[in-house]
């Protein structure tokens, strides 16, 4: 009697595949199975030796490369280009409308027609916008704004005076220049001199009109600075605030409002005035990249005494008196000047610890008068990016500042400490509307730091997300860390990582949200000691709070004890405001506090240069 077995083709195997990513195990003949079991231990042993030595000397899978993913860059700015006017597409009401019933021109000596010959040979350049502007305006209302009679109006004059004082607004008065003809002329010409009017409206309509665009919207489009910075531009109706300008009762007050209204800037302007009045000050010089720390000899610490001795308090140096007397150069940093270094920290509100860090550097050198000038110039540029008046609710979060204020009815009511993104990570600067509060919040782990970060992990540890408790996806699909093919997983894998809520949750007890394209938002966090620093650009781009159960109650018009009751629940929760709240995620080197005094900041993202340069091109292409 036989018995015959027939594995045929069946396979055994155990598979999950999405896209390629997730790991697989190879089928397994059913025939081999029946084999394996009449084999002697001897051959079995063998075979088992033969096959542990082909699997090591298979080469392993080549893994996908990791393609970085990383932020936006900085371009070399393109400034925009001056046109010339088109003065000959203003419509001639003679030709256009302005005939009678009876097919006739109207009787009479029209100044604006007289004159109007010359706009055949004026040449006058302008932004786009401001030059198209300009020929709507006078198409619809062929009449001066600016002459009366034979003469120049003292309206316009007055608004020649704003103009020339635009550098007192943070703008070039040479971008407008006008000049006024003469007051005499040859009653004889009076044709020649309706010319000459015609060109000065002009010529001074023109100005006008790009004043106010630059005053409404800045020079700068800072999106073609760089991708961190993310604004509409503005685009004004010239048209209808040429208008409004001709029927303004106070022609010049009605310009110089086009400028950002509000403290502000009425205090940045105040402040630039008082430093032009300003000779600049003496500075001791250290070196930007000094880190000195006590016990440790460097020859820059003769610096560092000599600033001390310039910017520290009488009383600071009377109490080291004796140090500051006896102190002949060394390049030794003891610990009797470290008490000593540590007494002028304490003065300039930083952390005491006797480390002379790029935060004391600053403190020790201090900026002058023309730094801060330019300071508050660049200010006033970025002001223009924001509403022209900021809402009396507002969240104000000034980067370089490291700062969270809760602002209501114009004055601050909350302020923090925040940490913002690292020189590598940049957080974004742009306005947006805090629209909700979640409690016990899940973090989405962005993809740049899954990709960047994560992912080299990974490929050596495949579980080392399951043993920290995130969860994973695949195209959407809930899979186990393990599980994944890391090698395989790049930019647009599909793959998804969120960590629960817990007491280790890179986003702590809450977060606020004003939902944006760049995943930006503020939120609590375990790192506490951070906040202790005095330069806090650590994080990755959100905006983590010092205080973020005193933000969470401001935003939501409670208290801090029913916040407190939310986060006890240990559920994930969102509550929604009941009216969103504007929030400027900003970036400010110069910026005034509630009592109107302009603070100076460092540039920790060397933004001030490239807006500098952006402005310098600006300037360039108006004057070539």
């Amino acid at each position: 009697m036989s018995i015959k077995i027939r594995a045929g083709v069946a396979l055994i195997a155990i598979a999950v595949s999405f896209s390629g990513v997730v790991a697989t195990t190879p089928p397994v003949h059913a025939q081999g199975l029946l084999d394996a079991l009449f084999k002697s231990p001897a051959q079995r042993k063998r075979e088992k030796v033969a096959r542990e030595q082909a699997r090591q000397e298979v080469q392993a899978p080549v893994a996908k490369p990791v393609a970085r993913i990383s932020g936006p860059s900085y371009r070399t700015y393109k400034p925009d280009t001056l046109v010339s006017v088109d003065f000959g597409k203003i419509a001639d009401p003679v030709v256009t409308g302005g005939i009678d019933d009876m097919g006739l021109a109207p009787l009479g000596i029209d100044p604006f027609a007289e004159g109007r010959p010359a706009l055949a040979d004026l040449s006058v350049k302008a932004l786009p916008d401001a030059a198209n502007a300009v020929v709507d305006y006078y198409s619809a209302h062929p009449d001066y704004i600016w002459v009366a009679g034979t003469a120049v109006t003292d309206r316009a004059r007055a608004v020649i005076d704003v103009l020339n004082a635009a550098a007192a607004v943070g703008l070039d008065a040479d971008d407008y220049k006008v000049d006024v003809p003469a007051d005499a002329f040859d009653v004889t010409q009076g044709t020649e001199r309706q010319k000459e009017l015609m060109a000065f409206e002009m010529k001074l309509s023109v100005a006008v009109a790009d004043y106010m665009l630059d005053a409404t919207r800045g020079r700068v489009d800072p999106k073609r600075i760089s991708g961190y910075h993310d604004f509409k531009r503005k685009s004004p109706d010239l048209a209808k605030q040429l208008e409004a300008l001709a029927k303004a009762e106070d022609p010049a007050e009605a310009l110089l409002a086009q400028n950002p209204q509000g403290a502000h800037f009425e205090a940045l302007k105040a402040e630039l005035t008082r430093l032009q009045a300003l000779d600049d000050v003496e500075r001791i010089e250290i070196a930007e990249d000094v880190l000195l720390k006590p016990g440790q000899s460097n020859p820059e610490l003769a610096n560092v005494m000599a600033a001390i001795a310039m910017k520290g308090s009488d009383a600071l140096k009377v109490d080291h008196a004796l140090v500051l007397a006896s102190y002949a150069g060394k390049p030794e940093y003891d610990n009797e000047i470290a008490d000593l270094v540590k007494g002028f920290q304490k003065e300039a509100g930083l952390k005491p610890d006797g480390v002379v860090g790029p935060a004391t550097r600053r403190a020790l050198v201090g900026i002058t008068n023309s730094d801060k000038i330019e300071k508050v110039r660049l200010a006033m540029e970025r002001s223009r990016w924001l509403p022209g008046v900021l809402a009396a609710k507002r969240v104000f979060i000034n980067q370089p500042a490291f700062t969270a204020t809760y602002i209501e009815g114009g004055k601050s009511e909350l302020s923090m400490r925040v940490v913002v993104g690292s020189r590598s990570n940049q957080t974004y600067f742009f306005d947006d509307q805090i629209e909700l509060v979640e409690f016990n919040p899940y973090w989405g782990v962005p993809q740049s730091i899954i990709i960047n970060e994560m992912l080299p992990k990974l490929r050596a540890d495949p579980s080392y997300l399951d043993r920290l408790g995130y969860e994973v996806t695949a195209n959407g699909r809930a899979v186990s860390s393990s599980a994944v093919n890391w090698n395989q997983v790049g930019k647009g894998s599909g793959i998804g990582v969120r960590q629960p809520p817990s007491d280790g949750n890179a986003l702590g007890e809450l977060k606020i949200l004003f939902p944006n394209s760049h995943a930006i938002y503020m939120h609590d966090t375990p790192s506490k000691s951070f906040f202790q620093r005095d330069a806090r650009a650590l994080s990755h781009g959100c905006v983590r709070l010092q205080d973020p159960r005193g933000m969470a109650a401001k935003v939501l018009g409670t208290s801090v004890a029913e916040i407190g009751s939310h986060i006890a629940s240990g559920q994930n929760k969102q509550v929604n405001l009941t009216t969103t709240i504007p929030v400027h995620v900003a970036y400010f080197t110069a910026w005034p506090d509630d009592n109107g005094t302009v603070e100076y900041f460092a540039d920790v993202y060397n933004r001030d240069a490239y807006l500098r340069k952006a402005i310098d091109a600006t300037e360039a292409a108006r004057t070539s």
